[in-house]
């Protein structure tokens, strides 16, 4: 579904891609790990076409992230952004429907609501939350309205922005499973970047760790433990001597 050959970026003498190979099979999870500061966010902004990379190519589905009709292009992902990066002055209800109330997706208001009210059911959220705003929730039910967003337009493919943070560890386990079984249950291919090595165990078919502009290491979730990958094993055991320099 999605495909990265030898993508590079630099911001002036900053080189932050420096020949990313990676391959997300279609309806399946992928987690990238790596340090802050590695790029595993411009690699993202670089799939949706918010980042343009420098050099290498990038296939969603088959086709150049680059072309046809970007309005198309993008009804293809939904996003669970690391903040929330919900809408103050908007309704919960329609922070979830915000792609179906405009657009190429704008359905009547009346089924917008419906559809809005069905998801936040999904992610375990009951219906007398859909009048209120985000400033009356909890983090971790601002996030499972983040979740309910990603996924109203039943997009093929989902990014997930650092889902775990600023919550604690049981609802940081409740988020994960959340987002395990919709992707699951949609069949959506699903790429995630993440600090959260319970989040990578919890969401993930398959690893990739980005390291200085390059995939180190990328591989099935069961075989992370046993990689001997000495970048790898540094940055899951949180060591802080290794190949990885720590800054002091």
């Amino acid at each position: 579904m999605i495909v990265m050959q030898d993508v590079k970026k630099s911001f002036g003498d900053n080189h932050v891609l420096r020949g990313v190979n990676l391959e997300i099979p279609k309806g399946t999870s992928l987690v990238i790990i790596g340090g802050s500061g590695t790029g595993k966010s411009v690699a993202l902004k670089c799939v949706l076409g918010l980042i343009h990379p420098d050099s290498g190519t990038i296939l969603v589905d088959g086709k150049p992230a680059d072309s046809g009709d970007r309005d198309k292009f993008l009804a293809k992902f939904g996003m669970l952004f690391q903040g929330g990066a919900l809408f103050d002055s908007l309704t919960v209800w329609q922070n979830v429907a915000f792609r179906l109330l405009r657009g190429s997706l704008k359905r009547p208001a009346e089924e917008a609501r419906e559809i809005a009210i069905e998801k936040l059911r999904r992610v375990g959220l009951k219906p007398d939350v859909a009048d209120r705003f985000p400033a009356e929730l909890s983090g971790g039910m601002q996030k499972r309205v983040g979740l309910a967003r990603a996924i109203a337009a039943e997009p093929e493919i989902i990014f997930f922005d650092e889902p775990t943070t600023g919550l604690d560890p049981i609802m940081s386990g409740v988020i994960n499973d959340l987002i395990r079984e919709i992707v699951v249950e949609m069949g959506a291919t699903a790429m995630t970047i993440t600090h959260d090595m319970s989040s990578v165990r919890a969401i993930a078919d398959n690893v990739a760790m980005l390291h200085d502009g390059v995939i180190q290491w990328t591989g099935p979730v069961a075989d992370m433990d046993a990689s001997g990958d000495p970048y790898l094993d540094q940055f899951i055991h949180g060591r802080a001597d290794g190949p990885i320099e720590a800054v002091r």
